[in-house]
């Protein structure tokens, strides 16, 4: 077929699509009640969580995370004696990032901090970071699937271990370089590449 290149482009994108985007739609409310029944811990177990699901919109969210790096980290069974912050955070990230891209979710940045905060109002204690993460979440419900895994909790004890503090925000876009639009790019270029390519 003289262009069977856009077919198979075509289904490549299809299938990143259908993968990277949430088609499932919001949570319904018997869902919200199962995750918050397989959760445990104060984190899952807070109104704040059950208000952050019940009012999932379906769509993907971005989770706005600042570290500050503790200087002292307790000791901990699985990183041992003497173990630094990284030791301690690169444990947790076992867990979460198979979990994550498992999931068509990702970190889409991550940076350390080159200055105290410029511009800081009414927070205490929120002048000094040390690293900034940006993670991309296909949903709600892939956030709830990950938090409320048996496994999590022992993991997360490691990140706060090896933090002196954090804040995590969930953020929804409102301008944003979405990696499907990007991959479209990519495929109209190399599909119009190829069939001028087949014209030489």
């Amino acid at each position: 077929m003289k262009n069977i290149h856009w077919l198979v482009i075509g289904a490549i994108y299809l299938a990143f699509y259908i993968w990277y985007s949430n088609l499932s739609g919001p949570l319904t409310s018997e869902e919200v009640e199962a995750y918050l029944s397989k959760s445990s811990g104060d984190f899952n177990n807070s109104e704040l969580f059950r208000e952050f699901l019940e009012n999932d919109d379906g769509k993907a969210f971005y989770m706005v995370n600042y570290l500050d790096l503790n200087e002292n980290p307790p000791n901990l069974p699985e990183t041992g004696m003497g173990a630094s912050a990284w030791d301690l955070l690169d444990y947790y990230y076992e867990f979460m990032f198979p979990n994550l891209f498992s999931r068509a979710c990702h970190p889409i940045f991550s940076g350390a901090v080159v200055s105290d905060a410029l511009d800081l109002l009414n927070i205490e204690e929120g002048k000094t970071w040390d690293h900034a993460v940006v993670v991309r979440y296909r949903s709600r419900k892939d956030m709830a699937d990950i938090v409320t895994n048996s496994n999590f909790f022992e993991r997360h004890a490691y990140k706060l271990g090896g933090l002196e503090k954090t804040i995590a925000v969930p953020v929804t876009p409102s301008l944003v370089a979405d990696l499907r639009i990007i991959l479209l790019m990519l495929f109209l270029i190399i599909g119009l590449s190829v069939q001028v390519f087949r014209k030489s």
